[in-house]
């Protein structure tokens, strides 16, 4: 995309198509340590050793999110041995990558959250897009260290987490499984993971070709990058870039704890914003000029239930938000809606964040709504050249239940202040005596607090921002309301 300029400060990094030396783990161990490598030499190890046909063993359970992470099982192959910066071999795969109108057959996988066509990286510290050195797909692109760290008797235990993949005749998954960073630190782990597809497969939504998808990230930063404690330094990068300064877009840079996030080009991100979240986009076709909205979401199932049945609206309520993202610097984006659900059932709110960034507060209220199957859908429209189009569906399943009756429940009168806090907001309740609990969650829907039986939370630790705090009672939400932090 032509509309972006990003400014790219030297770090400390390694690119490919320069001199090679060959050298040892060991050797290559203390030069990073100490700070020396050479920017302007491509350093080899001599001593990598592949692993052959290691499976995934560690069962076949689901993870917790329902869309987008493909559960870890005995078809998953291990890419690398623990390591540090290493890389898979070439691998072959049996469909064709499109990426920018360049086509691909084979793939790196790069320890350092990544993966790219013409070339291994070992490259830690990431840049930001554009880039003309590197062409990668990076869903996190920052310091991974797999060898895990030592317990507290010193004894070397290993533990930093596994990078697996799987090749389908039509997609290429990758999942890097409770990561920790550099150096050899385990107390943060991340697991996030990537779909690449020849553009037809039904694992990424939309007719989109690649998805990033993310689990608990906890982490963005190596010792070497500068980072403290996993956090710090030169942040890391979630984006793709083909490498002519061109064709990329970036989704953000990642350089501490907490929920905060304004788009891909403001200030540098909290890393649990990832949390949860699935990204989907098409990288297919020559020179994209413009690339088309992001609608960033919770991996919500493919049936969200609406209870009915009672006269509260609150609790013939779901609500939950969409992030979109405008890749491109000023831009405005247009929402189209389209629901077969009765009038009013279906609605939403917009809020902008940031010039690039918008959150989608979205509702759907089951009352008076008979049983059955309703579909949704949220169109975003840029107005780029050509415009830009993304859609997101949605299917909810309206449930009449008795005992959700206003009978065996009483509306409680509360009240929540200050709002807007700097730090405390006090709940206080008419009906004292019940036992309610509290979620506070961000604008993209994940639950960042839980409480029960109390009358305040502390938001000191949060990014300033908007967050939604769900009032319950028996875990049915009695009353949402809105926070802001400041």
């Amino acid at each position: 995309m032509k509309k972006l300029f990003l400014i790219v400060f030297a770090s400390a990094s390694v690119a490919y198509g320069q001199s090679t030396v060959s050298i040892s783990r060991a050797d290559y161990q203390q030069l990073k340590l100490s700070g020396n490598l050479n920017p302007n030499v491509t350093y080899s190890f001599s001593d990598v050793t592949y692993p052959t046909h290691v499976k995934y063993n560690g069962g076949i359970q689901k993870n917790d999110l329902c869309d987008c992470m493909v559960p870890l099982d005995s078809t998953f192959t291990l890419a690398m041995l623990p390591n540090d910066d290493d890389s898979s071999p070439l691998i072959s795969l049996p469909f064709t990558f499109d990426f920018y109108g360049n086509t691909y057959n084979s793939v790196f996988i790069n320890n350092n959250g990544n993966i790219s066509f013409q070339a291994p990286y070992i490259t830690w510290s990431a840049n930001s897009f554009p880039d003309s050195t590197y062409n990668m797909i990076a869903p996190f692109w920052a310091d991974v260290d797999t060898r895990g760290g030592y317990d507290s008797l010193g004894n070397y235990s290993g533990n930093g987490g596994s990078v697996w993949y799987k090749v389908t005749p039509t997609a290429l998954i990758v999942n890097w499984d409770n990561v920790g960073y550099f150096n050899m630190h385990n107390d943060l782990v991340s697991s996030f993971q990537l779909i690449i597809t020849n553009g037809s497969d039904s694992l990424i939504s939309a007719g989109g070709n690649v998805s990033f998808c993310y689990q608990d990230m906890q982490w963005t930063t190596g010792d070497a990058s500068g980072g403290f404690g996993g956090f710090g330094g030169t942040p890391a990068t979630v984006g793709v870039n083909i490498g002519n300064g061109v064709d990329y877009f970036q989704v953000g840079r990642f350089d501490q704890a907490g929920t905060n996030f304004d788009g891909p080009v403001n200030g540098n991100d909290g890393v649990d914003f990832l949390d949860g979240q699935e990204i989907y986009f098409n990288v297919a076709g020559i020179s994209t000029s413009n690339t088309p909205p992001l609608l960033i979401s919770s991996a919500i199932c493919d049936t969200i239930d609406v209870y009915t049945g009672d006269t509260l609206k609150s609790l013939n309520t779901t609500d939950f938000n969409i992030g979109i993202m405008t890749p491109e610097v000023g831009q405005t984006i247009e929402i189209i809606t389209n629901t077969n659900a009765p009038a009013g059932a279906f609605s939403y709110t917009l809020t902008p964040i940031s010039e690039q960034y918008y959150d989608l507060q979205v509702s759907f209220n089951a009352t008076g709504v008979l049983p059955g199957i309703y579909h949704a859908s949220i169109t975003a429209i840029d107005n780029g050249t050509p415009i830009g189009i993304a859609t997101k569906n949605f299917i909810f399943e309206v449930i009449y239940e008795n005992s959700a009756s206003i009978n065996n429940l009483v509306e409680p009168i509360y009240k929540v202040f200050p709002n807007p806090t700097n730090d405390i907001i006090n709940i206080t309740y008419l009906d004292s005596e019940k036992k309610f609990q509290l979620e506070l969650m961000d604008i993209s829907g994940q639950v960042i607090l839980r409480e029960s039986a109390k009358n305040e939370l502390n938001l000191n630790q949060l990014s300033n921002g908007i967050y939604l705090l769900k009032i319950m009672l028996d875990n049915k939400v009695v009353a949402t309301e809105r926070v802001l932090k400041n």
